[in-house]
């Protein structure tokens, strides 16, 4: 596999329940704060569900243009309310944000389930975060977790070959939905009392402004990071297949992004969420790419205080390890993976800008 061109990140928005800005939930994260709490939803044992969810006082209301808007779901309604200040952060003083369109992660439909979302989502979100981005060269990819790195690999092969000039790759999603709690609960998937083998449901939004080197100047900014790769795969085997779990998707996509990315990794920012499932198929994955990691590897988890933000997991921990390289509290190069419920396996090289290595 031939190398890819790297990009560079040029701006980063988030919106969690750790922080509103990229900023303040990096600070956060690293200082391993967590706001996990009781909310109202019960659960079949008629216990309180454990969620880490942004403080409703601390949303902006739905756009009064969207009040009309017929067959928005609650959790449709979350989501644009999650996403809109995420994204006006990662292109604040941006001209001309009309060119550029939006790579956005949103769920994957939970078995049986309708989609999470329809196409319609991109102009509502734009209407919502008032960011008039380019809708025609938008795109939806509705796979979770790992959803995000999906729009990164396109993203990055637009802007090897000059179609786009710079792309926004986001991703937003909330667990705080009662149909989705009450399957996950069935399923025993709730971190609970007597149920250790599951996950914290979180919510949140997070979006990246890249472009190709050297067009950061055009812009007046200084790249904060650049990703030098990102991959995707499908694992046959993966929670609702009737097929043998082998872990073979998280193996392929690390080798395709090793196949195209140089150097040792350095820190590892994991999508594991408390669920042993996933944990496995790391074992695996890092075992068999075991000559690719360096001596002392660290691995970060932000999930332990993030909670699980599905779709918005992939990109934010790409700005999570971006903002680390950045300040210098976390080494580079940087492996970010993600798993999804269904097939979707990715990962992503995170690496220093130029001049900006941290070793």
């Amino acid at each position: 596999m031939t190398a890819q061109r790297p990009v560079e990140i040029l701006g980063i928005g988030m919106t969690t329940a750790v922080g509103l800005t990229a900023s303040t939930t990096a600070a956060a994260v690293r200082a391993g704060v967590s706001l996990s709490r009781e909310t109202s939803v019960l659960d079949r044992r008629f216990k309180p569900i454990v969620m880490t969810t942004v403080p409703e006082a601390d949303l902006p209301g739905l756009s009064p243009a969207l009040h009309a808007t017929l067959g928005l779901t609650a959790r449709q309604m979350r989501m644009l309310r999650l996403g809109g200040p995420a994204l006006r952060e990662s292109v604040a003083g941006v001209d001309r944000v009309d060119r550029i369109p939006v790579l956005l992660a949103v769920p994957e439909p939970y078995p049986g389930r309708p989609a999470v979302v329809g196409p319609g989502f991109l102009q509502q979100l734009a209407v919502q975060a008032e960011v008039p981005f380019h809708l025609e060269r938008s795109r939806i990819f509705p796979q979770g977790r790992a959803a995000g790195f999906a729009a990164l690999h396109e993203a990055i092969e637009r802007l090897a070959s000059g179609s786009d000039v710079y792309v926004i790759v986001g991703g937003i999603d909330s667990h705080l939905d009662l149909h989705l709690l009450a399957a996950l609960d069935l399923e025993g998937r709730l971190r609970a009392e007597r149920v250790f083998d599951g996950f914290i449901p979180g919510e949140g939004a997070a979006f990246l402004l890249l472009s190709s080197a050297g067009k950061a100047e055009h812009l007046g900014r200084s790249p904060s990071a650049r990703i030098d790769g990102a991959a995707s795969a499908e694992e046959p085997g993966h929670r609702y297949s009737e097929e043998f779990y082998r872990g073979d998707g998280l193996d392929l996509a690390f080798r395709r992004l090793f196949a195209s990315t140089a150097g040792a990794v350095q820190t590892v920012y994991a999508g594991l969420n408390g669920e042993s499932f996933n944990a496995k198929e790391w074992g695996v994955a890092y075992i068999r790419h075991r000559e690719r990691f360096a001596e002392g590897a660290t691995i970060e988890h932000p999930v332990d205080c993030l909670g699980d933000t599905g779709a918005a997991l992939g990109p934010m921990l790409v700005g999570l390890a971006a903002v680390g390289i950045n300040r210098g509290y976390r080494r580079a190069p940087c492996l970010v993976w993600c798993s999804s419920d269904c097939g979707g396996r990715g990962a992503a090289m995170v690496s220093g800008a130029q001049g900006r290595e941290v070793r």
